[in-house]
């Protein structure tokens, strides 16, 4: 199911972007609307990206503050972030299979994606936050 997936994405990817247009208010169609998931997607995975990054340098910070005995932020941020990528795409997986072989299958995903995706943002802004003493 995650190669479907996959060839799905690589096939949108590969044609004019209806998301691009700026215009997925008015998607209409099923092959707009799933354009408009896969970017909200990659919006949201670019954003998540440039967060793991800002808040793995907050946790190195805490780290050097710490003795050696207690460091250990960094590695648990790796082991979470892991962790929770896995149970993303698992739950999101899960999400869209009452719709395996429909059309609206892989917009369901992506949009699962996306939406997941965009919280582990704020929690890894909200982490990046709290490592900075």
């Amino acid at each position: 199911m995650r190669f479907v997936l996959k060839m799905m994405a690589l096939v949108v990817a590969a044609s004019p972007s209806f998301a691009q247009s700026g215009d997925c208010d008015s998607a209409q169609t099923q092959m707009e609307m799933t354009d408009c998931a896969r970017a909200d997607w990659a919006a949201a995975d670019e954003e998540l990206n440039g967060a793991y990054k800002d808040a793995i340098r907050a946790m190195k910070d805490l780290d050097a503050n710490l003795t050696k005995a207690d460091r250990g932020a960094e590695e648990s941020l790796r082991a979470a972030q892991r962790a929770w990528v896995a149970f993303r795409d698992t739950a999101c997986e899960a999400e869209a299979y009452p719709y395996i072989g429909g059309s609206i299958q892989p917009m369901i995903q992506m949009g699962c994606l996306a939406r997941l995706t965009w919280s582990r943002v704020g929690d890894l802004y909200i982490l990046t936050e709290q490592g900075q003493y």
